[in-house]
């Protein structure tokens, strides 16, 4: 039987033994590394650093914001169609697609900036805003067959280590811009990074957790 979590059942309380139980355990500290990795990759780097990035390369900050809009609303329709196929697929191949089309999209990104013109920007922005927010649907998905009903907590803590990477990834994006004087290298570290989270997907174990379904069944047995 699991132990319940002392003091009852608090907010802040039962969200800290969660975090306590689930840090025993690997699954956990892959979907908080492929999160933070998440993180790094996307709001750490593109919401905070794509304006400089552009102006690098010569672009209005005014065409920036706008393709970075762009990138917002592919997001949305990403993150529906993530849902869709989570539902279907399974979470953790669909975690690793996401992945490798982002760290080839990031390695890309440098050859984009130097064409003259928009068409591969414009197709940057498409396939990298699709990507951009699909990894929740699967992530949480897969915190929900791994930990059961404690699976939306344990989500929330890894949203809190893809926090830790994006702010990070910000910090360090532009530290190593100043130093080195352009993005290339951000780039092609954060690509490298989420070939390593596309390979870490497969490697999280799943069980499913229907207490319900084994009480009745327990029950049942026990009537017969």
């Amino acid at each position: 039987a699991r132990a319940a979590p002392p003091g009852g059942r608090g907010g802040g309380g039962r969200a800290l033994w969660v975090l306590l139980r689930a840090a025993r355990t690997g699954p956990f500290w892959l979907l908080a590394g492929m999160f933070a990795l998440c993180g790094a990759s996307t709001n750490g780097i593109m919401w905070s650093n794509w304006a400089p990035a552009a102006h690098d390369h010569g672009m209005r900050a005014t065409a920036a914001a706008s393709l970075l809009s762009l990138v917002g609303i592919f997001s949305a329709l990403g993150a529906l169609l993530a849902g869709w196929l989570t539902d279907r697929f399974d979470p953790r191949r669909l975690l690793t697609v996401c992945f490798a089309v982002r760290a080839l999209t990031l390695l890309a990104l440098p050859l984009v900036f130097a064409a003259e013109v928009t068409a591969p920007m414009l197709l940057f922005v498409a396939v990298y805003g699709l990507v951009d927010v699909a990894t929740v649907p699967p992530v949480i998905e897969l915190a929900r067959r791994v930990y059961g009903e404690d699976g939306p907590v344990v989500f929330g803590w890894t949203n809190a280590a893809h926090q830790l990477g994006a702010g990070a990834s910000a910090y360090l994006g532009a530290t190593a811009r100043d130093v080195l004087g352009s993005y290339d290298v951000v780039w092609a570290a954060l690509a490298v990074g989420c070939l390593a989270a596309a390979l870490l997907a497969p490697a999280v174990r799943v069980r499913a957790h229907r207490p319900a379904v084994r009480k009745r069944a327990a029950t049942l047995v026990k009537v017969e």
